[in-house]
């Protein structure tokens, strides 16, 4: 016998608490659905607890350390005695992973606070998995209890990837999960993987006071982001004395008495006192029963999901990095409401990736949304291009910003904004008026002629903007 849900009370259970699935609890609960949320670490997920919480702190810190050391540029001085100096800095990396895990639990608390506020969202502290495509098997410190629901979220995320030759022990071979039970600076850190988890810690440690090495397997690093931005990361890489090894594959990782040696793919060997792998991750799929629900997966083991976020299984969905749509927490939140909003019969539109902006929080910043230029240069999309270095924005002259450009494209014979990068300060924030603009489609007409203040970083994207007003 067929049976039909409740749709006046919907039962909704989430499997895992981090962005995709406490998001998409928030929005069922507003509308009136019974939610249970599990999670077997802490309400955040790894987002929350251990990746970007965390690694967002530890830059920071790191980025106000730079912005010190360059004060001298701006006139401040340090007197002692009455003796001008250069300030000798030094990282107490104890108590920075404190703080930033302290961050990271704080967090996490106020998210499971705010879900508490919820009478219809029950949160469960425990393993689940699968048993059908309606019931989920929920393993606490209590027992074994089994959650049945009118439809499923699985919003498992995912964990670091390891190499069979580099094998994380927590001290000397770290993944970007366990860089944060450090006591001490690392004197020389090596870090294998120059994506954007690797360029990250590689900039923040630079900044920290390490001496760092980057190994990239490519010809550059960021490799699949846009190449004038890794261009001046390159070169502030350079000026700042991180050393990048382009074109060189780490075979393998192993201790030494004091310290590591990298062992590279030509037989030379790196050697440092610690080495972190950064060399992407895996979706926490397996063993969760997805094949027993009907859930499909692929070859690398993400789920497949639609543009709604419905799975290959009737009445379940997913969001976040287990599907590996895109690996960003804003995307996962996406993800995650959309998929209660078509369950819940509410207004929806499919996620549209080229209107999703990213950032990468390196010093400087690396932001970008919507076409890339790559893709304009293959042809796909036809557009102009203006590409303006902030060098001749005051604002930045005025913060010894020496470094970064905002970038625009304009769809030929329209004249709107499809995409942009901004490279530069404080770019995660200045990122919001380009997409804006993407997702309006704004013609670049309306970015040059809305008021900007003077001086401002943004005024950058406004000039830009009417530059491009040239070309139409």
């Amino acid at each position: 016998m067929t049976t039909h849900p409740d749709f006046s009370s919907p039962r909704i259970a989430i499997l895992g608490g981090g962005p995709g699935g406490y998001e998409a609890a928030m929005v069922a609960a507003s509308l009136g659905a019974q939610v249970t949320i599990i999670e077997r670490a802490g309400l955040g997920g790894s987002a929350v607890l251990t990746d970007v919480v965390p690694s967002k702190t530890l830059i920071a810190t790191a980025d106000l350390m730079t912005r010190v050391g360059e004060a001298g540029e701006l006139g401040v001085k340090f007197d002692v005695d009455g003796g001008d100096f250069v300030p000798v800095m030094h990282a107490d990396l104890k108590h920075i992973n404190d703080r930033l895990l302290g961050l990271a639990r704080q967090q996490s608390q106020d998210i499971t606070s705010g879900l508490q506020q919820h009478q219809n969202i029950r949160i469960m502290i425990g393993s689940g998995k699968l048993v059908d495509s309606h019931t989920i098997e929920v393993l606490t410190a209590d027992g074994t209890e089994t959650v049945e629901a009118d439809t499923i979220l699985l919003a498992v995320g995912a964990h670091p990837r390891e190499l069979p030759t580099a094998r994380p022990d927590g001290e000397r071979i770290l993944n970007w999960a366990q860089i944060y039970n450090l006591d001490e600076l690392p004197e020389e850190l090596i870090v294998v993987g120059s994506g954007v988890t690797g360029a990250e810690f590689a900039s923040a440690y630079n900044g920290l006071g390490s001496k760092v090495t980057l190994i990239s397997s490519r010809d550059r690093v960021l490799p699949g982001s846009d190449t004038d931005a890794a261009v001046v990361l390159e070169e502030v890489f350079e000026r700042r004395g991180v050393r990048v090894m382009s074109r060189a594959r780490a075979e393998t990782v192993e201790r030494t008495e004091g310290g590591v040696v990298v062992t590279l793919g030509d037989g030379s060997k790196v050697t440092g006192s610690h080495c972190l792998v950064c060399v992407g991750s895996i979706p926490n799929t397996a063993g969760i029963g997805l094949e027993e629900a009907g859930v499909a997966v692929t070859e690398s083991g993400h789920i497949k999901v639609d543009g709604v976020s419905r799975t290959t299984a009737p009445n379940i969905y997913a969001a976040g990095d287990c599907t590996g749509v895109l690996a960003l927490a804003s995307v996962a939140a996406m993800q995650g409401r959309i998929a209660i909003a078509h369950f819940l019969g509410d207004a929806v539109m499919p996620i549209k990736l080229h209107q999703v902006s990213s950032n990468i929080f390196t010093s400087p910043e690396i932001a970008n949304v919507g076409v890339t230029e790559a893709e304009i240069q293959s042809g796909k999309y036809q557009a102009d291009i203006i590409k303006l270095s902030l060098k001749s924005n005051a604002r930045a002259k005025m913060r010894n910003a020496k470094d970064g450009f905002v970038k625009i494209f304009a769809r030929k014979g329209s004249g709107t904004v499809i995409g942009g990068v901004v490279v530069g300060p404080n770019a995660s924030e200045l990122i919001f008026a380009i997409s804006i603009a993407v997702k309006q489609k704004l013609h670049v007409d309306d970015v040059a002629s809305t008021f900007t203040v003077y001086p401002s970083l943004s005024g950058s994207i406004s000039e830009a903007a009417r530059r491009l007003h040239v070309h139409m």
